[in-house]
């Protein structure tokens, strides 16, 4: 008898936003703690995949990571 291959396709379940989850509505940039963990070892900023937060929060969070490099509160690479 030959062997039947099943197809059948495994679905993750999506975490939530966890800023969404928290009711924040906008991230400042002076704040530095609260996106320090939105950003890697070597001074980048971590992807969606990675952070679970939602579109329009990663751009958030993108927004404030660079205004605090203009401002020179976080270093923009990390040697």
């Amino acid at each position: 008898m030959e062997q039947q291959q099943t197809n059948k396709k495994r679905f993750k379940q999506k975490r939530p936003c966890p800023l969404k989850s928290k009711l924040i509505s906008y991230l400042d940039y002076k704040d530095v703690d609260s996106y320090k963990r939105y950003i890697t070892d070597r001074g980048k900023i971590a992807p969606r995949r990675n952070t679970v937060v939602s579109a329009k929060f990663q751009r958030y969070i993108s927004r404030a990571i660079k205004r605090a490099r203009i401002m020179c509160l976080i270093p923009y690479e990390i040697s």
